[in-house]
């Protein structure tokens, strides 16, 4: 709307070709050359613009008039209320009223923005904003004229709505309106983000001031002061399914359409299955629709990815894959001792995932993967703290990662592989549902880490050891395998890595329990002929056994090391019946400073038994001081004033030496080829093992016990140990020369002979030890050291045997 002092720019182009820029006169008139004075203030620019051009082409024949806007006149406009800053605000001729709302700082919070008065000379008229900014029905006139004014009142009544709309807000009632529909409410807010299936809470007021909850439909009105929550009427999944396990990354799919869809079109790329997966099962974990319970469905993965068999699945399965690692922890120790019923023992901890025998374990932890967080739809129902599957993390880790151990006693242990104890309760119920399982590995070796899939589905592990068929014996990968029923043998031996060469197939052992739920269950045990190598033709059913024996060879299952004075030391194996002649001449004989007469010949199982007669000495020596100190045997003492309390210190000093010292495990036999040739009944058969030392010849006799200067002395042809010990310095004065006794360097001991009846003893060859005990006599008769002097001799025997196996060594 033109004014006084606004601009005006005409263009006339024709005959005559002028611009012009004439302002509108303080008496609203408009001048133009050639044209007579006509008024413009109070005109709107378009209807100015029409009588211009047409007074041009009446007064200037075959000209045209372009006509525009200028510079405009400033004009004043109050604004009050809840304004940032009410007063007069200096606005363009053309501004509006947002316009001018904006130049006075914007409303408050605390004012209405759809009861907006704009009063001036030619009246006064409400203007609701919400038309212009939130899209409400209306065309709102936001002119503003010189003179008026802009009044924005207090906020009036205001609803709340929140949740799952497109812009959660708190909005204004109309000006007046005590309550609007819902859907009005809805529309405000652009709308609910679902189409459909929405629930709609309101939380107001009673007439008790109380607060009050209530459902709403879509037409129910929502009244002042009322907050609304949006939210989905039933928080379900619908149409979806979940692919998980040995997979690059657990993922949602959908069903589709039609719920056709099937395991094929599901792993259509294998591109989303890790490397090294199990195919001779995979598992579905659906939900029964009538009865909401889970169970498990195998599948053939191979036969699947193959195009050659299909599962149709439905809303709400879980497709889970199996890796080799996973298989391979079924036999594992923990498993095994949870078919026992104990989870209390080297229960692994979770975390490692990738471990785990997961590529590592298996990691593991999976990503090891840490362990799961909890999700939706794990199948551990039943199973005290344990979480959901549905955003497990990743394995790995297992079980890949340190393994912890519990505390071994049942009460302290803390197991952190729920699907152990689910194993553990299935097996103390029923002692014979895994009886095909629990020869499968060795519980007591080793603690692996438990992989993230059983973390995740505690009972998989169960239904997998029911579904499983033992394969063990002459195999490179024995364990249980989970099959379906009527696998082939070949596909089973292939997920084991095939056969091993030294298998006898003529004699595999094939065992089956029948199923008939009725009455005894015979277990029927064939031997299969499968040297042609149909193993395609064994088919398989879950709980079966299936043991390859190895084939019969004179191998025996250990070396033999020889070190010292031959001509090729090193480790050899042996055939079984081997004899040590033969084994001294496939190493090339023995060396011109060998010591046949003092070769160490130890043997682990002589080792043992050794070690073992000394901890039943101290066991029986620590009995009889017991009966000393109850005073069971002092009235046989020879000294009444014998030290009682020392004699039974050094009686449990003796005991504790017993207890620690180690034995060699030597054996006295005959190593000299020459008479090994000539006496063949001297010629030990070896075992796997074996030991055999040459010393070069020595050339001294060490003396040790109860003599003045302990001692190695040079061998002297002829003498006897009694000359040895007076080389010593002499016995000492509680000296038993009665009971000394020598250690022969073949290892065994003969009486020394330094009693003054016994004429000085034999001749003592080099190499060898002598030893003169203290004297018992004191103690004899008490018991607790009777038969001593031989369980010393053994300690000097094997202390002589070490010392030369050290000296080799080096």
């Amino acid at each position: 709307m033109l004014g006084r002092d606004d601009e005006v720019v005409v263009a006339i182009r024709g005959r005559s070709r002028q611009s012009y820029t004439v302002r509108v006169g303080r008496d609203g008139l408009l001048t133009l050359p050639d044209i007579p004075p006509f008024p413009a203030a109070g005109r709107a620019l378009r209807d100015l613009r029409a009588d211009i051009e047409a007074r041009v082409a009446r007064e200037l024949g075959g000209s045209e008039a372009y006509v525009s806007l200028g510079q405009t006149r400033q004009i004043a406009v109050f604004v009050a209320g809840e304004v940032v800053r009410p007063g007069t605000v200096p606005l363009p001729a053309v501004a509006s009223l947002l316009d001018a709302l904006g130049a006075a700082g914007g409303i408050r919070r605390t004012g209405s923005l759809r009861a907006v008065r704009v009063e001036g000379p030619g009246g006064s008229r409400v203007v609701d904003l919400y038309a212009a900014i939130a899209g409400t029905p209306g065309s709102p006139d936001l002119s503003l004229r010189e003179g008026e004014r802009v009044v924005v009142p207090p906020l009036g009544g205001v609803v709340a709505l929140a949740g799952d709309a497109t812009r959660p807000a708190i909005y204004e009632l109309p000006a007046g309106a005590g309550a609007v529909p819902m859907s009005a409410l809805l529309a405000l807010a652009g709308g609910a983000l679902r189409p459909a299936g929405n629930r709609f809470l309101s939380t107001g007021t009673d007439a008790g001031g109380r607060r009050a909850l209530a459902e709403l439909a879509p037409g129910s009105p929502v009244r002042r002061g009322d907050a609304v929550t949006v939210s989905p009427g039933v928080d379900a999944v619908s149409g979806g399914l979940r692919l998980a396990g040995h997979v690059v990354a657990p993922v949602m799919r959908g069903v589709g359409a039609r719920g056709g869809a099937g395991l094929r079109a599901l792993l259509a790329d294998p591109r989303v299955i890790r490397p090294d997966p199990y195919v001779r099962l995979g598992v579905v974990w659906r939900q029964d629709e009538r009865t909401r319970v889970r169970r498990f469905i195998g599948f053939d993965l191979g036969r699947v990815m193959n195009g050659a068999a299909e599962l149709p699945l439905r809303e709400g399965d879980e497709v889970i894959l199996l890796s080799q690692a996973d298989v391979l922890w079924l036999a594992s120790p923990a498993v095994q001792r949870a078919l026992k019923g104990d989870v209390g023992q080297g229960v692994p901890g979770a975390s490692v995932p990738g471990a785990p025998f997961h590529g590592g374990v298996p990691g593991a932890a999976q990503a090891l993967p840490g362990a799961g967080v909890p999700g939706a739809g794990m199948p551990g129902a039943g199973v005290p703290g344990v979480g959901m599957a549905g955003a497990a993390g990743p394995a790995g880790a297992a079980l890949p990662g340190g393994v912890a151990s519990v505390a071994a006693h049942p009460l302290a242990a803390v197991p952190e592989c729920p699907a152990l104890t689910s194993l553990a309760i299935a097996a103390r119920s029923s002692p014979l549902r895994f009886a095909h399982a629990r020869s499968a590995g060795f519980p007591d070796i080793g603690t692996p880490g438990c992989p993230q899939l059983f973390i995740d589905y505690p009972a998989l592990l169960p239904f997998l050891l029911d579904q499983s068929v033992l394969l063990a014996g002459e195999v490179r990968l024995p364990g249980l395998f989970p099959v379906l029923d009527d696998t082939g043998l070949d596909m089973v031996l292939a997920a084991a890595g095939g056969a091993a060469e030294t298998a006898d197939l003529s004699s595999v052992e094939f065992a089956r329990e029948p199923l008939e739920n009725a009455g005894a269950i015979p277990l029927s045990r064939t031997l299969l002929d499968l040297r042609s190598r149909n193993f395609a033709a064994v088919r398989l059913s879950p709980r079966d056994a299936v043991r390859v024996p190895r084939g019969f060879g004179d191998r025996d299952t250990g070396p033999v090391m020889l070190v010292g004075e031959f001509l090729r030391p090193g480790t050899y194996d042996i055939r079984r019946g081997e004899r040590l002649s033969e084994l001294l001449a496939r190493a090339g004989g023995l060396t011109g400073q060998a010591y046949p007469y003092g070769a160490v010949f130890t043997r682990e199982s002589v080792r043992q038994r050794q070690q073992e007669g000394f901890q039943r000495t101290a066991r029986e020596l620590e009995t009889s001081l017991i009966q000393v100190a109850a005073g069971q045997a002092v009235a046989g003492s020879r000294q009444g004033s014998l030290d009682l309390g020392g004699a039974i210190n050094a009686g449990q000093a003796l005991a504790s030496t017993l207890r620690d010292a180690r034995a060699a495990g030597r054996m006295v036999v005959e190593a000299n080829p020459v008479v090994l040739a000539s006496r063949p009944e001297l010629d030990v058969l070896l075992e796997p093992g074996d030991l055999i030392v040459m010393p070069k010849r020595p050339n001294e006799v060490t003396v040790v016990g109860a003599v003045l200067n302990p001692g190695s002395l040079q061998f002297a042809t002829g003498w006897k140990a009694s000359q040895y010990v007076r080389g010593a310095g002499g016995e000492q004065r509680f000296a038993d020369v009665s009971r000394a006794f020598i250690v022969l360097p073949n290892g065994q001991s003969v009486p020394a002979g330094l009693g003054s009846w016994q004429a000085g003893g034999p001749p003592v060859p080099p190499g060898s030890l002598v030893v003169v005990p203290q004297d018992p006599s004191p103690y004899e008769t008490w018991g607790f050291i009777r038969d001593l002097t031989s369980v010393l001799g053994q300690i000097s025997i094997s202390s002589a045997a070490l010392a030369v196996i050290s000296r080799q060594g080096r």
